[in-house]
């Protein structure tokens, strides 16, 4: 039983992981094309900047999220944590 939560923890994580690439990739590409556009027909001004800018804060935080959360409730990691210190307890006093 545990084994399978595992698994589907795993795969879910691998999944957020594809997704988050699928992400980058659309916004490097997106942000060439309007890097391109903008620089060829005024380039006077760099408005690409800002969709730039602001998706890449997006991406930023999609990144942190996929690499480095946990995925696991405030909850569940306290109920670990009290078990963990239950089990330290224990042997403690054996």
């Amino acid at each position: 039983m545990n084994s399978q939560k595992s698994q589907q923890t795993a795969l879910k994580k691998a999944e957020e992981k594809v997704e988050f690439r699928i992400h980058l990739i659309t916004y490097i590409v997106i942000n060439t094309i309007l890097a391109i556009i903008n620089l060829t027909m005024n380039p006077e001004y760099i408005w690409f900047k800002w969709p730039l800018l602001g998706w890449g804060l997006g991406i930023i935080i999609h990144g942190i999220n996929v690499h480095f959360s946990t995925n696991s409730s405030l909850k569940e990691r306290m109920i670990e944590a009290e078990n963990h210190l239950s089990n330290q307890s224990i042997n403690i006093r054996r």
